[in-house]
């Protein structure tokens, strides 16, 4: 036995700000991929995917909704069997690891399921967004349902507001010099956590007010010109962003890539900006010229996401 491949992603923009309500982006990342499969003689990581399934298996039974139902005896029979998650994906590196196994599961032992081949109306892409959002709490605490909605849909997802969510057409990329990269940290993140300390900060009023002012606003207006291919506009607005991040998200960023952040935003070489909710795994940049930008952090390792 062996499911259908289900990719990483990348949330382009809108990190935190999704969790009140303003807009993100978010993209399937194909390098980063993980199915279904089964084994009987089970060991190593297979082996602890196995013993996280039958985990994840208790808590979709106990999942009270009406908004979906699972096969659960086909479901408990295949984790008997030895079925695990292989998947090349990172776990704790802002990817979407749990996503793309939360929409395995979904694709797999759903009844009635809502499936990419029919017509994606608002109402049914919320519901799936809804029932991801319970599927994976398992993992995270507190969960958008973005990462499995936009591993299992495979298609860029844009996020008006929380009841808002559409099917985001992107600019077909380019031969240039520009790029999106990934930046591995080298350390794993936990997003608990993070979120965490982004709520706590919520309860201060003139950080509330820089989310709603400047971070939105600012993250609103890359969406645009992303999306519109206004890349000039993009790159100064990055810019603003990389500087909002690195004031208010300190906590978010690991200590050793500040200066790093700072770096890029005096030079103009990249611009940085967390990839999910930061504290390690991938940061995200952006650059005007990338092989500028790899000459910069040739220290680093370095993945390309998207060229301009």
């Amino acid at each position: 036995m062996k499911g259908p491949l289900f990719y990483a992603k990348i949330l382009l923009f809108g990190e935190y700000g999704i969790i009140k309500d303003s807009k993100g982006l978010a993209i399937p990342f194909n390098a980063y991929r993980g199915a279904l499969k089964t084994s009987s003689n089970l060991s190593g990581t297979p082996k602890v995917s196995n013993k996280n399934l039958q985990n994840f298996y208790k808590h979709i039974a106990s999942l009270k909704t009406n908004l979906v139902s699972f096969n659960l005896s086909d479901l408990k029979k295949d984790i008997d069997n030895g079925m695990y998650f292989d998947s090349s994906i990172p776990q704790g590196y802002g990817v979407g690891s749990s996503g793309a196994l939360v929409a395995s599961i979904y694709d797999k032992y759903a009844n009635e399921k809502i499936t990419v081949l029919e017509n994606l109306t608002r109402e049914k892409l919320l519901k799936l967004k809804e029932v991801f959002s319970l599927m994976e709490s398992f993992f995270h605490g507190k969960s958008s349902g973005l990462d499995p909605l936009n591993s299992y849909l495979s298609l860029p997802i844009l996020i008006n507001s929380k009841d808002n969510v559409e099917p985001a057409g992107i600019p077909s990329q380019k031969e240039g010099k520009g790029a999106v990269f990934l930046l591995d940290s080298e350390q794993i993140g936990e997003t608990e956590p993070m979120v965490n300390i982004f709520m706590n900060k919520m309860k201060n009023e003139g950080f509330r007010k820089m989310i709603s002012e400047e971070f939105a606003t600012t993250t609103d207006a890359c969406i645009e010109d992303f999306l519109g291919g206004n890349v000039k506009s993009l790159f100064g607005n990055v810019k603003s962003l990389s500087k909002i991040v690195l004031k208010n998200f300190k906590p978010m960023i690991p200590d050793a890539f500040h200066k790093v952040w700072e770096n890029g935003i005096k030079t103009n070489d990249y611009y940085l900006k967390l990839c999910g909710s930061g504290g390690g795994g991938y940061i995200l940049g952006f650059t005007e010229d990338y092989k500028k930008a790899q000459k910069s952090l040739e220290n680093y390792k370095l993945e390309l996401v998207y060229r301009f």
